[in-house]
């Protein structure tokens, strides 16, 4: 790593150990009219969902890996200068970028967005925020020291629906909420899709193709030969690169539970594998994650169960329905039970049609503003030129994917844990506990 990055990294983990607050002069464009200049790390896959949500801004450089997949940016933006390690691209743009995307793997977001923080750049970072709970945490006390504005990409925390279960939530439509399902599956192993599932554990060395720079890929994830199962679709798979479904999905499905009912983090974590593989490296076929919240305040404690792999919750006769849909997510209160997609767009109340079209004349007030159908890019946008933070900023999104990440590791392990949110750490398995840090690799080290 070039000195100037390393000694970005140690300066960054140390700042925001230590929790101060500056605010530094972050933006280049005299007035709110201005565009911004935006920089994109991770341009093919998410990375061209999120740019083309950006193109009234200024694309000033496009940073990827992998030229292939990073061509139709490329010929978008013919102007903005191509790099393929973003450490350059700081190195000789910083003074020329405002704010910067990624949308990297899990394992590579923490240095990236680190370095961008550290120059007072504005983030937006694709979820889950960071691939380990340190990093988490880490990125929280970095973006209020830095005074950037900050957002993760989960769109269902900017759409009418989540505001409408938490307003129907807070005027006790659903009375105390002490349980919640939430589902998806099931899985599509099959060689080049999502998730695709290796010949053998490890995977076989393959030669790298042309465009793509594999050590840059890897980042800080330790050394190993290239496979065509990581790279581009299923690294999400490995827990070296990604978080699995759990890590990928609950930022949708999860977050309307968790925001509406403050649920913090988690007690203890149980994990049920039939058939966990047995280097613990890849997801499993099948699993359920029970988590268990206690009180907080006047609010009941919550049973919250996680079904992935083909699972579903027990259908109760009170919910009025034969079948559940292929994902989706249960609140189910002492007074009515309220079921939403796999993201919290469209909630309904599980009531007969009668019952629920009366409830639609005359729902609870609204008393969140609403921003705009699943548009987090322009949000952050919005926020970056008016001076505030949107609604996933890093203080809300670095803990709802704190809460995923620990359900994570018990799927890793398929166990039961004990978790000491208070003090960062797994208190019955140091198995698992080792994995709320993973050390980077030699020349990625990040202090």
């Amino acid at each position: 790593m070039k000195d100037f990055s390393r000694r970005t990294f140690l300066k960054s983990a140390s700042v925001a150990a230590a929790g101060a607050v500056i605010i530094p002069n972050l933006i280049s464009c005299a007035k709110k009219s201005d565009r911004l200049n935006i920089a994109i790390i991770g341009v093919g896959g998410r990375g061209r969902d999120n740019w083309s949500k950006l193109t009234k801004e200024h694309i000033v450089a496009l940073c990827d890996v992998d030229d292939n997949r990073a061509a139709d940016g490329f010929k978008t933006f013919p102007q903005a200068k191509r790099y393929k390690d973003y450490r350059v691209m700081f190195d000789e743009m910083a003074n020329q970028i405002d704010a910067v995307v990624i949308s990297t793997p899990d394992h590579s977001h923490f240095a990236a967005t680190m370095v961008a923080m550290q120059l007072g750049k504005h983030v937006y970072v694709e979820k889950p925020l960071a691939h380990n709970i340190w990093q988490l945490r880490t990125m929280k006390k970095a973006a209020k020291h830095y005074g950037i504005v900050s957002q993760m990409g989960n769109q269902g925390h900017t759409t009418n629906g989540i505001r409408q279960i938490r307003e129907w939530y807070e005027a006790g439509v659903l009375g105390q909420v002490k349980e919640v399902h939430a589902w998806f599956g099931p899985y599509d192993f099959n060689p080049g899709g999502y998730w695709t599932k290796p010949d053998s554990f490890p995977p076989s060395a393959q030669p790298v193709p042309a465009g793509l720079d594999w050590d840059l890929w890897l980042g800080q994830a330790t050394e190993r030969p290239y496979n065509s199962v990581y790279v581009p679709k299923a690294w999400r798979g490995f827990y070296d690169f990604g978080n699995g479904l759990l890590g990928d999905w609950s930022c949708h499905t999860l977050d309307a539970p968790f925001w509406s009912l403050d649920l913090g983090m988690p007690q203890t974590i149980e994990a049920t594998v039939p058939n966990p593989v047995p280097d613990h490296s890849f997801i499993p076929d099948e699993s359920v994650i029970a988590f268990k919240f206690g009180a907080r305040g006047d609010k009941s404690p919550v049973d919250l169960f996680w079904h992935e792999g083909g699972s579903k919750p027990e259908i109760r006769p009170e919910w009025g329905v034969d079948k559940l849909p292929g994902s989706g997510m249960v609140m189910i209160g002492e007074k009515k039970t309220l079921i939403t997609g796999g993201r919290p767009n469209e909630p309904r109340l599980m009531v007969s049609e009668e019952e629920w079209n009366e409830f639609l004349k005359n729902p609870p007030a609204q008393t969140f503003k609403r921003i705009g159908e699943e548009q987090p890019q322009q949000e952050w946008i919005d926020c970056i030129k008016n001076g505030t933070l949107p609604g996933s900023n890093f203080e809300y999104s670095a803990e709802l994917s704190e809460m995923a990440l620990i359900g994570v590791l018990a799927q890793k392990f398929a166990t039961k844990l004990e978790y000491d949110a208070a003090n960062m750490k797994v208190a019955n398995n140091p198995e698992a506990d080792a994995f709320i840090n993973v050390p980077a690799r030699k020349g990625w080290s990040y202090g």
